[in-house]
């Protein structure tokens, strides 16, 4: 068996993994003119992490980025509504790790050079229609100077993103994806560590949020290169629609930083952060309705181009990498024929994925933040007295059942 892939991103690299270790061939065709290190820092939550464990990758990425061993949800003036023990800190059998989105590629670039070959990665070839043929499928891709070149095989995987060239062509009619009405600023820079270099801290109001987390070690001693991320509402929760974004939406730095000032942690200047931070990138938060199938005959959709979802609770890649696992395991097994392979796949992954692509609308986790926001009623109430334990607790520790990462969930793996 052969699978053809479009997209050599985070999803598209480790089904191409999942792949290998099943026995089952296959290429990847990337837009893009070579595999760069782009992007910010995203996280891996114990589920990712688990999954990354089957092929070999964990100790590879945990080395290369941070784990982080206590999550803080703050209000903008540092009042904590919930903290809780991450990862191995909290007793689990994997941890949780944050890390540079591009470092992450380039390691998972590195293992498909390494155990499948070099030539089986395809840059600056962008797909443009595919066509089922008897006993497989070929997909036409296009280069930047017109070239087209064909590649057959048995089934076609579209892991190319929120803007999937191979969703539109299943789905001609969806139109572009749907923006929930928030703007995202993030960056990175080197900053004086916080919380020995291991906090996790979401802060904000009901409008706007802040996230920090280190990312890997900074130039400088006492230094992490530390994420951030600031999200503002600008309108109403689906309010129209939003262009096409790629990696290089660069922010208006002055914009940025005045909507900052909302936000003011007592042990922490964010302020000075983003000032100090080289290059600013903003975001539209957008996602896509569900679909009611992913898969068609050979052809089906993964990651992001199945089910984009807003980063609220860091599950983005999680999801992706969940779905390239299964790819792998459905693929290898024998189901008659690949489409029905594709087929299981999508019933073990897709109500599951798109649960967390809903529960993300609402909030995620952060949510426990407007929790406590709406029930305080000055600023001398604590939480405890006006926000109760166990209602916090549902909100955050539910999640993490939804998501798949819930010590239950790990425990079970672990067996």
């Amino acid at each position: 068996m052969k699978a053809i892939i479009i997209g050599a991103g985070i999803g598209g690299l480790t089904t191409a993994l999942f792949l290998h270790k099943h026995g089952i061939e296959c290429d990847i065709y990337e837009a893009a003119p070579a595999i760069q290190a782009l992007g910010v820092g995203i996280n891996l939550m114990p589920n990712a992490m688990a999954t990354f464990d089957e092929i070999g990758m964990l100790p590879a990425i945990e080395t290369a980025g941070v784990a982080p061993d206590e999550l803080f949800y703050r209000t903008a003036s540092g009042l904590t509504a919930w903290k809780e023990a991450r990862g191995r800190k909290a007793g689990l059998a994997y941890p949780q790790v944050s890390i540079h989105r591009g470092r992450l590629q380039q390691l998972l670039y590195n293992a498909v050079v390494d155990r499948l070959s070099a030539e089986c990665v395809h840059t600056g070839l962008r797909f443009e229609s595919h066509l089922e043929i008897a006993g497989g499928v070929s997909a036409t891709f296009v280069s930047a100077t017109g070239d087209r070149e064909t590649a057959s095989g048995d089934v076609l995987i579209g892991a190319d993103g929120i803007n999937s060239t191979l969703r539109a062509a299943l789905y001609p009619d969806e139109g572009r994806p749907r923006w929930s009405g928030r703007l995202m600023w993030r960056g990175t820079a080197d900053w004086p560590s916080f919380g020995e270099g291991k906090h996790f801290v979401v802060a904000g109001t009901i409008d706007a949020r802040l996230v920090l987390f280190p990312i890997a070690k900074g130039e400088t001693p006492g230094t992490m290169l530390t994420n951030w991320v600031l999200v503002h509402r600008a309108a109403a929760d689906g309010a129209g629609f939003v262009a096409q974004q790629g990696w290089d939406g660069r922010a208006n730095r002055e914009r940025c930083l005045a909507m900052l000032e909302p936000i003011d942690l007592p042990d922490l200047d964010i302020y000075a952060l983003a000032s100090a931070t080289k290059d600013i990138w903003e975001y539209a938060m957008s996602d896509r309705a569900p679909l009611p199938r992913w898969s068609f005959g050979r052809v089906t959709l993964m990651g992001d181009a199945a089910h984009p979802m807003y980063p609220f609770g860091g599950n983005g890649a999680a999801q992706a990498i969940l779905d390239a696992k299964s790819l792998g395991a459905e693929l290898s097994n024998a189901h008659g024929d690949p489409a029905a392979s594709l087929q299981a796949y999508e019933r073990e992954r897709r109500e599951k994925a798109y649960a967390v692509v809903m529960i993300n609308r609402e909030g995620g986790p952060e949510r426990v933040i407007d929790f406590v926001l709406s029930r305080l009623n000055s600023p001398n109430d604590a939480v405890e007295d006006v926000a109760p334990f166990e209602e916090r607790k549902a909100i955050v520790q539910g999640y993490s059942q939804i998501a798949g990462y819930s010590p239950e969930h790990l425990q079970m793996r672990a067996s």
